[in-house]
C-alpha cells in the first residue's frame, strides 16, 4: 500500500459526505452554486455537486407563532397591553422569496402588528376593545395576509390572547363591578322588605277584618241575649223601660266583678265636667232605685203566684 492510499480513501469519504444530504420532512433546502441560487430540494435525499454546489439555508414549513405584547392608549385615554399571538408558515412554493426577501420575518410582522393594533385600539373605549377583541385580529390578519403574502409566508390565524389594562384601572373595574352588584342586592333586599311589608299589612288586614266580624257577630248574640231577656220581664209584667233600667244595673255588677276578680287592677272613671259627673251619679242612683223597684214588684207577683195556687 502507498503513501497516497489513505489520502485518497479520505478524499473519497469526503466527497461522498458532499454530494449527498438529507432534508428533513416539513423542511425545504436551499441550494447555490457559486453563490447563485440553482434549486431548492425538499424532503429526502438530495444530492449536490460538491465544492461547487452549497447549501444556502433551510426554512421549516411548519406553522409557526409569533407573540406580540402592544402597549397602547384608548379612546377614553386607558393604557392598555395587547398579546397578539399570529401563526404563519413559509408557503412552499415560495420558499425562495422567503429566504432571500426577508432577514428577520418575524421584525417585520411584529412591526406590522404594531402598526394595525395602535391604529385600531385608539379609536375604541376599553370596554369595546374586551368586546372587539375578535375585530381587532381580523384587522391585524388582513393586513399582515397583503403585506406578507409578497414576501412567501402565509399568516394562518391571528389571536388576541390577553388584554390587561392598567392596575389603577382595574382595581377601579372591581370597584366599579363591586358596586353594582350591592346595588343589585340591595334592590333584591328592598324588593323582599317591600313584599313582607305588604303581606304583613295583607294579614293585619284580615285580622282586624276578621275581629270586626266577631265583634259584630258578638254584639248581635248581646243583642239577642237583651231582647230575649226584656220579652222574660215583660212576661211577669216588667215593663221595658225597667226591664232596660234591670239590665243596666246587672251588667254594671257584672263589669264591677269582672275588676275586682283581676288582681293590680285599677278603675278610674273621669267625666267630662262637674256637670256630667252629676248627671251620671244621677242616673247611677236612678238604675239602683229602679232596680230595687222591680225587685219587689217581681217579689210581689211571686207572692201573688204562690197565692194564686194554693187557692187552686
Amino acid at each position: 500500500m502507498s503513501f497516497f492510499t489513505p489520502i485518497i480513501i479520505l478524499f473519497v469519504i469526503l466527497l461522498l459526505f458532499g454530494t449527498f444530504f438529507v432534508v428533513k420532512q416539513q423542511t425545504s433546502a436551499l441550494v447555490e452554486r457559486f453563490g447563485k441560487f440553482t434549486s431548492t430540494r425538499q424532503s429526502g435525499l438530495q444530492m449536490k455537486i460538491p465544492i461547487i454546489d452549497r447549501i444556502a439555508g433551510r426554512l421549516s414549513l411548519k406553522i409557526q407563532q409569533l407573540d406580540v405584547v402592544i402597549e397602547t392608549k384608548t379612546k377614553d385615554d386607558v393604557f392598555v397591553k395587547l398579546k397578539v399571538s399570529v401563526q404563519y408558515k413559509v408557503i412552499k412554493e415560495k420558499v425562495y422569496d422567503a429566504f432571500y426577501k426577508l432577514d428577520y420575518p418575524q421584525d417585520q410582522i411584529t412591526s406590522y402588528v404594531f402598526d394595525v393594533v395602535r391604529a385600531e385600539v385608539p379609536k375604541m373605549k376599553l370596554d369595546d376593545v374586551f368586546e372587539r377583541k375578535d375585530d381587532i385580529a381580523i384587522a391585524v390578519k388582513s393586513e399582515l395576509n397583503e403585506a406578507m403574502l409578497n414576501y412567501g409566508y402565509d399568516i394562518i390565524k391571528t389571536l388576541v390572547t390577553d388584554i390587561d389594562p392598567d392596575l389603577q384601572v382595574k382595581e377601579a373595574m372591581n370597584r366599579i363591578n363591586a358596586s353594582e352588584r350591592e346595588k343589585v342586592a340591595a334592590q333584591f333586599e328592598g324588593d323582599a322588605q317591600r313584599i313582607l311589608i305588604v303581606e304583613k299589612a295583607k294579614a293585619e288586614a284580615e285580622s282586624k277584618r276578621l275581629q270586626g266580624q266577631g265583634i259584630a257577630d258578638q254584639r248581635r248574640e248581646i243583642a239577642r241575649g237583651l231582647e230575649d231577656s226584656v220579652k222574660v220581664l215583660n212576661n211577669v209584667d216588667i215593663n221595658s223601660q225597667e226591664a232596660s233600667a234591670l239590665i243596666v244595673v246587672t251588667q254594671h255588677y257584672d263589669t264591677l266583678q269582672s275588676v275586682g276578680a283581676e288582681s293590680n287592677s285599677n278603675l278610674i272613671l273621669l267625666p267630662n265636667s262637674p256637670q256630667a259627673g252629676s248627671e251620671m251619679l244621677n242616673n247611677m242612683v236612678a238604675s239602683f232605685t229602679a232596680s230595687n223597684q222591680i225587685g219587689e214588684e217581681m217579689k210581689k207577683a211571686s207572692e201573688r203566684e204562690k197565692g194564686k195556687k194554693k187557692e187552686e
